[in-house]
């Protein structure tokens, strides 16, 4: 019963050492994501907007289905691009909060 005390002690502990508040890890997992979804669907915008230009300037209709290559292109151009966005919103979200507690310090 010792162990299992101590280990709850342990866990409370920690709980209580964290200084993030629970506003603090909902702006770390929110920010990145909805920056990640309206990065994403820009760049699916952009895309499509080329495309349809690449069509026009080809003699197709401007909504004209893309072939397999141009599909993967696009696959592979948004998960980096996706990836990126997401990286950077994730560590901008928690360099914010950093600064925050640092200024809560003072």
């Amino acid at each position: 019963m010792h162990r299992i005390d101590e280990k709850v002690n342990a866990l409370r502990a920690a709980r209580e050492a964290d200084p993030d508040s629970l506003l603090d890890k909902a702006f770390k997992a929110a920010v990145p994501a909805l920056v990640g979804m309206v990065a994403g669907k820009a760049f699916q915008t952009l895309w499509d907007k080329g495309t349809s230009r690449r069509n026009l300037r080809k003699g197709l209709a401007e909504d004209a289905p893309q072939g397999l290559l141009m599909s993967l292109a696009f696959a592979a151009a948004s998960a980096a691009f996706g990836a990126v966005v997401s990286q950077l919103s994730d560590r901008g979200s928690k360099a914010i909060v950093a600064r925050r507690h640092r200024k809560a310090r003072r």
